[in-house]
């Protein structure tokens, strides 16, 4: 039972890195500036190296390897928040993801680099280093444009107010719970929701951005039992489009 909560951690936090670093890697060449372009292709590849240190610890615990994990499987197969795979739409709409996201992925290494299941803690004390410099990119602009001039604060807010909910599915809680919490693995998704809530509303108050009312609060959950928007099947294809051409292939 502790392996197989282990697991079902590993496989929502792997595939989470797995599918937004696919959809940062979309930016490449289409940035508003140099500068960003070069900044969500070096974060996407942060990224999808990070999910593969996570699926090589599922390999150890029995799974296959990692590449056949990451791009053997259907959609219905994934375990990532639907926030995630939702289409990059404008830059307004990716950053305020990447904030969002990017704070809770922090919060989360952060906590389990102390977790009781030492392969996991070594992977998130490296890792939580690398999100310093994601989140420092993030709470940069999203201050910047939040508070900049009046169209870029109404497509920030904007952006917020429709990222909201399906930000709260990042928080989704799993079937073992419990069982990470009193084995010292993990604290909850609770716990991690309400720190992320700490830290992000200081820096988007500096951003005059208004976190929507609680009373409009329906988290899109589903994710991390395999349920998904039509957005990820075709992402899930055209990832793993050279890898299933030869799946033995060296390169």
């Amino acid at each position: 039972m502790k392996t197989e909560a282990i697991k079902e951690l590993l496989y929502k936090m792997a595939d989470d890195l797995l599918i937004i670093g696919h959809r940062n890697s979309e930016w490449t060449g289409l940035g508003p500036i140099l500068e960003e372009d070069i900044a969500f292709s070096s974060m996407a590849q942060d990224k999808i190296g990070q999910s593969q240190a996570l699926f090589q610890l599922l390999h150890e615990l029995g799974e296959q390897e990692p590449d056949t994990v990451a791009f053997m499987r259907n959609a219905n197969q994934f375990h990532n928040a639907q926030f995630l795979e939702l289409p990059n739409g404008d830059y307004d709409f990716s950053l305020m993801r990447h904030f969002l996201y990017d704070v809770a992925d922090q919060l989360r290494f952060e906590m389990l680099a102390n977790s009781s299941y030492e392969p996991l803690a070594k992977v998130a004390r490296k890792v939580k280093g690398e999100l310093k410099y994601h989140v420092f990119h993030a709470n940069t602009w999203i201050t910047k444009l939040g508070a900049a001039t009046e169209e870029s604060h109404v497509r920030m807010q904007t952006a917020l107010n429709d990222s909201w909910n399906y930000a709260l599915g990042l928080f989704e809680e799993g079937p073992f719970e419990k069982q990470l919490a009193e084995e010292g693995i993990f604290e909850g998704e609770a716990a991690l929701q309400k720190r992320w809530l700490e830290t992000i509303t200081p820096v988007l108050d500096k951003a005059t951005l208004t976190i929507p009312a609680a009373s409009t609060w329906e988290p899109k959950l589903g994710g991390r039992n395999c349920f998904h928007t039509e957005h990820l099947q075709p992402l899930v294809e055209e990832m793993s489009e050279v890898f299933r051409v030869d799946p033995s292939a060296e390169w």
